[in-house]
């Protein structure tokens, strides 16, 4: 027998923006959001949705109420080889290289500081942190990449945690450089893993996040599309189904919890990355569109304790 959606959820009535703390009640309705792909005929999907909204102080985008799954395995609980084929499992040169040669101009590095990843997967940004030379270890929320991190990737279980970010403790002030690479949208408070995450950096210290845009262009074509076919759908989020993203960012949502937390934005940066959905044709001058407005996919910040 199959469960209806809605009872695998408990739904959480948001009061106040999770990054700048304004009232939702003056922040705009954009749309619906069913718990499955929209596709390109949405009017021929069953199912429940939750309203997605936009902070008109900060942007950040956000799903009224939130869902919240009573098992968190029930959302990240796939095991990895459902995503990816035999050759995703091996250490790969370049991996993570980029924000490595980034956050060691930001620190300044030196040999042996500490690195946590947070939300590690299957551990290959520790691998590639540990050959950078740091001494890095962090912890993973999904049972079988937890597995597969230790018995496919072999990370040492000293070096990986299992379980989510609200139930690890570390010492204060004890890593010089913490990651969040694509984990922050998935998190129930952004604003609270960032604050505690910041208690465990050192002071100065460096944290790297990547999450998705609130501006991004190809979402508001789409948004549009879903208009013109008569329906408040909205392609924001998927709360209720893969990835389970449950927020979209703007840089303002980090200047004004800086404001609060007492760090810094040291860079940020907008990436185009794939289109997906969209006639092939039509890549290039998008994608062109994307880098001179900012409003690729990806955000990413280097935020620095004061």
């Amino acid at each position: 027998m199959t469960v209806p959606a809605e009872q695998n959820y408990k739904f959480l009535t948001i009061e106040k923006c999770d990054m700048c703390g304004s009232s939702t009640e003056s922040h705009k309705l954009l749309g619906q959001r069913l718990n499955q792909s929209l596709g390109l005929r949405p009017r021929r999907k069953k199912g429940i949705s939750v309203s997605v909204m936009k902070c008109n102080k900060c942007s950040l985008i956000y799903s009224q109420p939130q869902p919240i799954p009573h098992n968190i395995q029930d959302h990240y609980g796939t095991p990895p080889e459902s995503y990816w084929s035999d050759t995703y499992f091996q250490p790969q040169p370049n991996y993570f290289s980029g924000q490595i040669e980034e956050v060691k101009k930001l620190l300044p590095f030196k040999s042996g500081m500490k690195a946590l990843d947070i939300g590690a997967g299957l551990g290959k940004c520790i691998i590639a942190l540990e050959n950078a030379g740091f001494q890095a270890q962090g912890f993973e929320p999904s049972d079988p990449f937890f597995e597969r991190a230790i018995n496919k990737m072999g990370i040492s279980p000293e070096k990986l945690k299992f379980g989510m970010l609200e139930e690890m403790n570390y010492s204060p002030e004890s890593f010089d450089f913490i990651t969040f690479g694509a984990v922050l949208e998935h998190l129930y408070s952004p604003s609270a893993s960032l604050e505690k995450a910041m208690s465990w950096l050192k002071p100065r210290g460096i944290i790297h996040i990547e999450v998705p845009s609130s501006r991004h262009l190809i979402g508001k074509i789409f948004n549009m599309y879903y208009r013109l076919q008569g329906t408040n759908y909205v392609t924001h989020l998927s709360p209720m189904h893969a990835p389970f993203h449950l927020y979209e960012f703007h840089i303002n949502s980090f200047l004004r919890l800086g404001e609060k937390l007492r760090f810094i934005i040291e860079k940020h940066q907008v990436d185009v990355c794939d289109i997906l959905h969209i006639p092939l044709f039509m890549h290039p001058i998008l994608k062109k569109i994307m880098e001179w407005t900012g409003t690729g996919l990806q955000l990413t910040v280097y935020l620095r304790r004061a």
